[in-house]
């Protein structure tokens, strides 16, 4: 006596211990991306796009309104079209600078501009002075060759402006400096920049050590040349992340010649601090930024004093604390993962995986201004892992178990009831609902006389070949096996896929039973061994038909009154001459076979008599034994 499983009892546990363990390494391994990511900096600028995705949050963050801080003159394509060409005698430059301090009452210029030969006496006698005594900050640019890609280090010009309060900064191995006649300037900022790996321009050298001094960068310079209050506090990292709040056309802009023209009012000038540039494409003064792929260095440089005014006057956002964040938002998307994936199918946990990233993206757009540290794509890597490795499992657990499930439905149907149910659209096909079907249920009369007298070998081969006569004609007219009985068995027709004949069906699957058993019993009594007879109960009516099972043990079956009164008509059998006893039910939804009224008797369990049929194989019209694949086909 058995009943069949979808899964073996040695199987189980191995597979609820081997699932569990392999969810929790792939969180595992989840959830360390990130926190690698996040707390290696050599790692964090470049992996997995996080400087991209910063760019993205860099451009939409911009604002177009203006920073009344900062003037920005421009040695435009105009200017130069007016004044003449590139390079521009050092008296003009002076001039500039003179109508900048005196005549728009500037706090102090920055020129973006490398003077490394000498030109006019006289204009150099003036830059000399100005740079000696007054807030002007002249630019030196140094070189960072740490791949030693040129023969011999380049030095031109002689260094000023070391400043050594400075903690130490980024190591220089060149530089490009003014001409020796403006040594003396009391202030210089360094212009050279080293961009990302992908050639755009995120943080300038804040201070660079050279020979043991330490310099500050060009905006850093002017600050200090102009400002009376405290400097901003210095990052650890000398490598300062420029806060590009602006793109460079949001700076106040003003053309060097109108400038010198004296054209603009003074006022829009005044008190502002000043640097002076080209953006012309003839100088070649152009670096990819986040806003483009082409930009004025000049406008870096702008931005680069805009951050450091903010951070002057506490104008900073409130730090948060984005690595955290990141590993939080991770770690939720693994818990979910780990919880989740095994409830929802594929699909919905790409989903799933798809909304966490996209609520980590807006967490991550709200931080960036916050942090300049954190990886903004740590916790997308987490996500990414998860769908190219924990979505896959968890697909091919399911696949297993669906697998497994088909193996047994194969057990209790037919093949083409399993091919048909794949096809079909039922969420579950094996999932319990309310179906007519009709129920059979055989026994063989005395088994337990038939067998007592047998050796153990030949009373299971006497079982098997009994089962054999009853199992063959269900499966093959399309009946559903749903559990042997020891010498017997339990099928139905009408799930889990709807008959219209399923009544017609379970006839004829019991005269193929009948007339099976009397060709075994016929071979047996020529050998001299007792006869078989087989009882049958076939009933129809509603019944609730599906899989209800547990963790432990799945069992496809129907249950409700129709299968119990089958039950009961297979035991009345004892009671007649006939093998097969028909309830009312079935004889009302059968249109191919005629029947026998035998009566009404009380059967166990009921509270009213029950009519009692058999079939009509004498009568004329009756239907002859169907064979399996006529019947089949009529199905």
């Amino acid at each position: 006596m058995g009943t069949a499983t979808n899964l073996s009892p040695a199987a189980r546990p191995a597979s609820r211990l081997t699932a569990p363990l392999a969810r929790a390494v792939i969180a595992l391994l989840a959830l360390a991306l990130t926190v690698a990511l996040e707390w290696n900096p050599s790692a964090r600028p470049s992996f997995f796009g996080n400087e991209l995705l910063r760019d993205a949050f860099v451009r939409l963050h911009a604002t177009d309104a203006p920073d009344p801080r900062v003037l920005v003159v421009d040695i435009d394509e105009a200017s130069l079209k007016r004044l003449g060409p590139w390079p521009w005698p050092h008296e003009r430059i002076a001039d500039l600078v003179e109508i900048l301090l005196t005549r728009y009452q500037a706090r102090g210029v920055a020129l973006d501009i490398l003077l490394p030969e000498a030109s006019d006496a006289l204009g150099d006698a003036r830059l000399a002075a100005l740079a000696g005594h007054g807030p002007l900050v002249l630019a030196q640019a140094f070189d960072y060759d740490f791949e030693h890609k040129r023969p011999e280090p380049v030095r031109a010009g002689v260094l000023s402006g070391a400043v050594p309060a400075l903690p130490p900064g980024v190591p220089a191995t060149g530089y490009i400096a003014s001409h020796p006649g403006l040594a003396q300037a009391r202030h210089a900022g360094n212009i050279g920049f080293i961009p990302d790996p992908d050639g755009v321009l995120r943080r300038v050298p804040l201070v660079t050590s050279y020979e043991g001094r330490q310099y500050p960068a060009l905006a850093l310079a002017l600050l200090q040349c102009c400002s009376g209050q405290s400097l901003p506090a210095l990052p650890a990292d000398p490598l300062q992340r420029i806060d590009f709040k602006r793109d460079w056309t949001a700076y106040t802009l003003a053309s060097a010649a109108d400038i010198l023209d004296q054209a603009i009012v003074p006022a829009s000038a005044s008190g502002r601090l000043v640097i002076v540039g080209s953006s012309s494409l003839g100088l070649s003064d152009r670096v990819a930024t986040p806003f483009a792929a082409s930009r004025p260095g000049l406008g870096v440089q702008a931005a680069m004093l805009s951050t450091l005014l903010d951070r002057q006057q506490g104008k900073t956002p409130a730090p948060w604390p984005g690595r955290v964040l990141a590993c939080l938002c991770a770690l939720g998307a693994v818990l979910l993962a780990t919880f989740a994936f095994p409830r929802l199918s594929a699909a919905a946990s790409v989903g799933l995986l798809g909304a966490v990233s996209v609520l980590w993206l807006l967490v991550a757009f709200a931080a960036a201004p916050h942090d300049p540290l954190f990886s903004t794509t740590a916790p997308l890597a987490t996500n990414l892992f998860l769908l190219a490795v924990a979505v896959p499992y968890q697909w091919q657990l399911t696949q297993r178990k669906s697998r497994r499930l088909l193996d047994t439905l194969r057990q209790y149907v037919a093949p083409g009831v399993v091919a048909e149910l794949l096809r079909s659209d039922m969420e579950d096909p094996l999932a319990p609902r309310q179906l007519d079907v009709t129920t059979l249920i055989a026994d063989m009369e005395g088994y337990t006389s038939q067998v007592e007298t047998l050796s153990m070998e030949d009373a299971a081969e006497l079982t098997r070949a009994f089962l054999d006569c009853l199992t063959g004609p269900v499966i093959a007219l399309g009946g559903t096996l749903d559990k042997y009985t020891g010498d017997g068995l339990v099928a139905f027709w009408g799930a889990p896929l709807p008959m219209e004949q399923h009544a017609d069906l379970a006839l004829d699957a019991a005269l193929q039973i009948v007339h099976r058993v009397r060709q075994l019993s016929r071979q047996r009594e020529r050998a001299g061994l007792p006869r078989l007879r087989v009882r049958i109960g076939i009933e129809s009516g509603p019944a609730m038909a599906g899989d209800f099972g547990t963790s432990f043990r799945s069992i496809y079956t129907a249950v409700g009154d129709s299968v119990n009164t089958a039950s009961r008509l297979e035991q009345a059998a004892r009671d007649f001459p006939h093998d097969v006893i028909i309830g009312a039910g079935a004889v009302e939804r059968a249109r191919r076979h005629r029947f026998l009224l035998l009566g009404e008797r009380q059967l166990r369990g009921k509270g009213r008599s029950t009519t009692l049929y058999t079939l009509d194989q004498g009568a004329a019209g009756a239907a002859p034994l169907p064979q399996p694949a006529a019947a089949e086909a009529r199905a």
